[in-house]
């Protein structure tokens, strides 16, 4: 079996789908690894670490397409590249189908078998194949950092013969995986840290972590069975906006992590709210990408609203390269290893597995 990966556009996208270590892995286990021309060089893994292992380095980039029996990325590929992919070729990715039907019915046609692994059922047994999980967990401590590096005053309560300097105020919006890395990066760094989320199995793990858990009075479970949020009713929604609005009075920094899959960012600070909170505040919103949590989050823009700073980026994972591909890597891995019939040497689709039938795109 043929394994193989090609750059991404990295003005866009930095990380990669093969690191050094995992290309070990697959070749241990009798793959062929193959990779374009400088592949890893913007993160420090030239082509001699991987020709050192037995990887195949082409100039080439349609070469390695066309050699492969499976092929792994991050995104789709451009729709030149995707010509190249022919019947019975495996493509493994961050595929994001919401948005990209028309290029995957296209692959569709060609019987190119598709997964997208932002679909993995959230089971035990996916855990470590979890790409949402790996990758959210890193956005949500560089979304903190990020936000006190542009916060201009001190994070932690310091007393000194001058005076007390209080400690900043964060308030996490959304107490998934990002969210909980960003209460615990947050108080580790001493801030006072409180946090929201619509479902309530989330007030036990805020707790846990040292933040105060905002309870909307009056409020249910509003979780999937998959484990993500539901949309909110109208009551809700009212109930939820008063407490903020209270709330953002006193905050310093807001971390925004609600996200519904599938669907754009439910707008959760408005501009009544930001308007009444202090300047020199900052708000980090991490759902930019998908139309953001605020009434002015603007991709890739710090917006200045009287004082009040509100920051976005398209991906912000650009900015930890290393580490997340590290991470995406090893769930791709396993991803592979749960596909791969290693008696017969070839790709098993096994639809009662159900880790592969949620995943493959029909």
């Amino acid at each position: 079996m043929k394994i193989a990966s090609i750059l991404e556009n990295t003005e866009l996208e930095k990380r990669i789908s093969i690191t050094p270590d995992i290309a070990k892995k697959y070749i241990d286990l009798g793959f062929e690894v193959a990779l374009s021309e400088n592949y890893g060089t913007h993160l420090g893994f030239n082509d001699q670490s991987y020709l050192d292992l037995g990887v195949k380095v082409f100039k080439n980039e349609n070469e390695v397409i066309e050699g492969s029996d499976i092929i792994v990325q991050l995104g789709l590929l451009s729709d030149e590249k995707n010509l190249l992919i022919k019947e019975n070729q495996t493509l493994i990715g961050v595929l994001n189908p919401f948005q990209n039907m028309n290029k995957i019915n296209n692959l569709n046609k060609k019987n190119i078998n598709i997964f997208s692994l932002e679909l993995l059922p959230r089971i035990t047994r996916a855990q470590s194949m979890d790409i949402l999980s790996s990758q959210a967990n890193l956005a949500g401590y560089k979304a903190v950092i990020e936000s006190f590096a542009n916060f201009e005053k001190a994070i932690p309560m310091m007393m000194t013969a001058a005076g007390t300097v209080p400690a900043a105020k964060v308030l996490v919006v959304g107490a998934g995986v990002a969210g909980l890395q960003a209460i615990a990066t947050a108080k580790r760094m001493g801030a006072i840290v409180f946090a929201t989320d619509v479902r309530m199995a989330s007030k036990e793990q805020v707790e846990s972590l040292g933040g105060k858990f905002l309870t909307v009075e009056g409020s249910e479970n509003l979780e999937t069975e998959g484990g993500y949020a539901k949309e909110t009713s109208d009551e809700f929604k009212k109930k939820q906006e008063n407490l903020l609005a209270e709330t953002l009075k006193k905050i310093d920094i807001i971390i925004c992590t609600a996200l519904i899959p599938g669907k754009k960012a439910p707008l959760i600070i408005k501009e009544n709210m930001i308007d009444n909170m202090n300047a020199g505040s900052i708000i980090y919103d991490l759902a930019a990408s998908q139309g953001g949590n605020t009434s002015f989050t603007e991709v890739d823009k710090v917006v200045n609203r009287n004082g009040v700073k509100i920051m976005g980026e398209t991906n912000i994972l650009n900015k930890l390269p290393t580490s997340a591909s590290s991470l995406y890597a090893k769930n791709v891995f396993n991803f592979v290893m749960n596909l791969y019939d290693k008696e017969n040497k070839k790709i098993n689709i096994n639809l009662d597995d159900e880790i592969i039938e949620k995943t493959l795109i029909k």
